[in-house]
């Protein structure tokens, strides 16, 4: 029955069918910036696929597999109807088209492609702009390539599966899957991030490099991957203990099912499409990874890898609550005006862009120093990622909550996709250590690594000279390195601002700048308040805000 009783106006159309990534002009110039001395069929191959994932992000199929994965949450079946135990999550089919099509456009495939780091994480920062949850088993089965490097043979018969292009669903032998995904169970009750202090326990059996896993695992995500890596003591003599990372498939050559009991999946906040479990191992077949006593060093590479993708995932949410408040902005007028064209509001847009466009440009810039895989980069990374990580996680709660309140009581409902956005968005800041671990990380680096800061001062020193606000910061960097009273209760103080000056010298190298110029002084300049919105007015806002439209 047609209303009568008023007609709808003044709503912003819905926000679909466009290109995710060309319409991005930071992330598209930040892409072919690192590849501007790539061959030209290079540059020309990653736009390509680029674009054709950026438009399949934002249409209409893509948000409905959104809607439906995370309205309809993965299920625990542990036994069958005879009562024999399967411990297997039922997905709704959205999950498995949102991750085939993850897996096809080489998410897990970084390794070996030229540029591989650079447009995978492009391809990740645009495709999780579609819906994230998915993003958790990609992220871990890209980035358990270089642990399982520790050990060639494991990794010859295991990497071809995890870079594949191919997903296949359901659990059988890995070796007769086209394609396989790989998860991770590190963590156990009493210990959290304290890997070291696990209990689950590691005996030898006959076979060379071939163990039985007894003990549990608190959170273990994506379980239904074909296999996982795990930390575990085994036995060093002595009564000592060596933690120890194995790798653990689900399901043994012959067909047969690893003891692998789920107890029961997470109730989260967020990140409801993805299951996150607590499994019981009980005479488990496993496989060393690396050396008896170094677990931790063998995943040591495989953390550095996940800690940027949750730079990447951060900053996707980010711009993608921003892509959203804009487009509100642009088509809602209210006293006699677009809401974009008012100043107030203006300045809150202005705000939330340069916070978008900073983690974005530090977010490729890490994922280019992978690829170029040189002492100094190495050296960058170590210190760099961690710091990253903690700033730019930090950052997205508060950003995507301003950008929901640009759409008012509208971005308060579901049907917006913001509370969605809103939920995952503390996730990264948790996942592959917290805010402690992560400032605690930059300190052990500059305490055990000087060439991580020569590395990093390196960095930012290209900007010397461009910006004296960038200066003073810099000058002020160094000024608290030099002080070592109470040093680990100011990790998170030091965290921050290598994190904001290293932001703000690649802006004042790169972006605009009239973007340089914002960023400077609302971060390092001091005038401006303590919530999004409170830049000074005689910045270039309106400049601002129209570098974050969709390109196009």
């Amino acid at each position: 029955m047609a209303a009568t009783t008023h007609t709808v106006t003044n709503q912003a159309p819905p926000l679909v069918g466009y290109d995710v990534y060309a319409g991005d002009r930071a992330l598209t110039e930040n892409v072919e910036r690192h590849l501007g001395d790539a061959p030209p069929g290079l540059l020309s191959e990653v736009r390509g696929e680029l674009s054709e994932l950026g438009r399949a992000a934002g249409s209409a199929q893509a948000q409905e597999w959104a809607r439906q994965a995370d309205g309809n949450p993965p299920r625990l079946r542990t036994h069958d109807r005879y009562g024999n135990r399967i411990d297997e999550v039922e997905f709704h089919p959205a999950w498995h088209r949102l991750l085939g099509h993850a897996v096809g456009a080489g998410l897990t495939d970084a390794w070996t492609r030229p540029a591989g780091h650079l447009r995978r994480a492009a391809g990740f920062f645009v495709w999780s702009q579609a819906e994230a949850g998915h993003g958790c088993p990609v992220s871990m089965t890209h980035a358990a390539v270089p642990a399982l490097r520790a050990e060639p043979e494991l990794a010859a018969e295991w990497e071809p599966r995890l870079t594949s292009h191919v997903y296949e669903e359901g659990l059988r032998p890995a070796g007769r899957k086209a394609g396989a995904l790989l998860g991770m169970a590190m963590t156990e009750k009493q210990g959290g991030s304290d890997v070291r202090a696990n209990t689950t326990a590691a005996r030898p059996l006959g076979g060379s490099g071939e163990y039985e896993l007894t003990g549990h695992k608190w959170f273990c995500s994506a379980p239904m991957s074909d296999g996982f890596l795990v930390l575990a003591q085994a036995a060093a003599g002595a009564g000592r203990e060596a933690l120890t990372c194995f790798l653990v498939p689900r399901v043994l050559p012959d067909g047969t099912r690893n003891p692998f009991a789920i107890q029961r999946l997470k109730d989260k906040l967020g990140n409801r499409s993805n299951a996150s479990a607590e499994v019981e191992f009980d005479g488990t077949w496993a496989r060393r990874v690396g050396e008896e006593g170094r677990g931790v060093r063998t995943i040591i590479g495989m953390v550095a890898a996940t800690r940027l993708d949750c730079v990447l995932g951060s900053a996707a949410l980010m711009r993608q609550a921003l892509t959203q408040a804009v487009h509100h902005a642009e088509h809602r007028s209210a006293f006699g005006a677009p809401l974009i064209e008012q100043p107030l509001m203006r300045n809150v847009l202005a705000d939330l862009a340069l916070e978008s466009e900073a983690a974005t440009t530090l977010a490729l810039r890490l994922a280019a120093a992978c690829d170029a895989d040189t002492d100094r980069e190495r050296a960058f990374l170590r210190i760099a990622v961690p710091a990253a990580k903690y700033w730019v996680a930090k950052r997205c709660t508060p950003m995507v909550a301003e950008a929901l309140e640009c759409l008012g009581g509208n971005g308060y409902v579901e049907e917006s996709g913001l509370p969605r956005l809103l939920r995952e968005s503390p996730l990264n800041s948790i996942w592959e250590g917290s805010g402690n671990v992560q400032a605690l990380d930059v300190l052990r680096v500059l305490q055990r690594e000087p060439q991580a800061l020569d590395a990093f001062l390196r960095e930012i020193g290209q900007a010397r000279g461009a910006d004296h606000r960038l200066d003073a910061a810099v000058r002020g960097l160094l000024t608290e390195l030099a002080d070592l009273t109470g040093i680990e209760a100011r990790a998170r103080r030091l965290a921050e601002r290598m994190a904001l000056v290293l932001q703000a010298s690649l802006l004042v190298r790169w972006a605009p700048p009239e973007v340089a110029d914002a960023f400077c002084a609302g971060r390092l300049g001091g005038d401006r308040g303590g919530a999004f919105g409170t830049l000074p007015h005689t910045l270039d806002l309106g400049a601002v805000v129209e570098r974050a439209r969709i390109a196009g």
